[in-house]
C-alpha cells in the first residue's frame, strides 16, 4: 500500500522525468548532436538523475515537515502471518 508521501514522490518524479527528458532532447537538438542510441541513453540517464533528485527532495521536505516516520519491521509481521496460517491449517 502506498502512503501519501510515496505517492507524491512517484507523481512528482514521473512528471519531472518527462520534463527533464524533453529539456535534454531540446538541448541536444540545439547543439546538433545526431539522434541515436548513445544520445537516448544519455537523455535517459540525465532525466533519471533529475527525477531521482527531485523525488529525494520530496522525501526530505516531507520528513522536515512531518518528522521521521517510524520504522516498520516487516520480518516480525511476516512471522506473525506465518504463525496465523499454520494455526488455521491445523
Amino acid at each position: 500500500m502506498f502512503t501519501l508521501p510515496s505517492m507524491w514522490n512517484l507523481i512528482i518524479s514521473t512528471v519531472m522525468f518527462s520534463i527533464a527528458a524533453w529539456y535534454f532532447h531540446r538541448i541536444l537538438d540545439d547543439q546538433g548532436i545526431p539522434k541515436g542510441m548513445t544520445r537516448g541513453i544519455l537523455v535517459f540517464t540525465l532525466a533519471s538523475l533529475v527525477s531521482w533528485g527531485v523525488g529525494d527532495t520530496v522525501n526530505w521536505v516531507h520528513e522536515k515537515i512531518e518528522g521521521p516516520q517510524p520504522v516498520v519491521h516487516a520480518s516480525s509481521n511476516m512471522s506473525q502471518l506465518l504463525k496465523t496460517i499454520v494455526q488455521t491449517q491445523k
